[in-house]
């Protein structure tokens, strides 16, 4: 039976907080005060990571299995709380999940659900047009677009400028699904855009589109 949490010494423990020690082809190393420990990650996290040597602080999910027991690790809490509603779904197990959220971001996969994109989710290694489909009818009612759109307007809103930039990336996205292009796809185009300060709406999906026909 697969734990909510890392459990060490009978202590349960959320997430692991220490220095980033290595990359390795599908999982990190992290020193926590001399021990080091291997935790699974996708690719898109661990394109995130800070470089070797750095503090880093990974949300932790432990999958007990009768011969081994493997951490699977996560940058946000909603980063976790998604796989776990991946694992949830009949057929994805750890592996599966953590090759959904390598191939989508979380909010990339709300949008691919609320629009029924099974192309995108079978962009995921091992997932084919059956479990696609299964995963978008299990979460349709548990992963909420207006989240995805929440994230993508408060995305580094730690400026007024940047606020601004969240907007605009919301509206153009909007946009383009509005003209049939898939919300996965319109997504990823837009966050590509160099929004700068001021710009309008229709100047990102000009330069979106430009970067969705190559």
């Amino acid at each position: 039976k697969a734990c909510e949490y890392t459990i060490i010494g009978g202590v349960m423990i959320s997430y692991l907080k220490g220095t980033l020690e290595a990359l390795e082809e599908d999982k990190v190393v992290i020193d926590v005060g001399g021990i080091g420990y291997g935790v699974f990650m996708s690719g898109q996290a661990m394109g995130l990571l800070p470089s070797i040597g750095k503090e880093v602080k990974i949300h932790t999910y432990l999958n007990v299995k009768e011969d081994a027991m493997q951490l699977y690790g996560f940058l946000t809490k909603d980063d976790l709380e998604v796989f776990k509603l991946l694992i949830g779904v009949n057929g994805i197990g750890p592996k599966g999940g953590l090759g959904v959220l390598s191939a989508l971001s979380p909010d990339e996969l709300r949008f691919a659900v609320m629009s029924s994109d099974v192309k995108a989710i079978c962009q995921a290694p091992g997932i084919g047009k059956k479990t696609a489909e299964k995963l978008i009818l299990e979460l349709r009612d548990k992963l909420r677009l207006e989240d995805a759109l929440e994230h993508l307007a408060s995305e580094n809103e730690v400026q007024g400028a940047a606020a601004y930039q969240g907007e605009v990336q919301s509206d153009a996205v909007q946009a383009l699904v509005a003209l049939g292009y898939g919300s996965t796809e319109a997504l990823k185009a837009v966050r590509q855009v160099d929004i700068t300060e001021n710009m309008e709406v229709e100047e990102v999906l000009k330069q979106a589109l430009k970067l969705m026909m190559f």
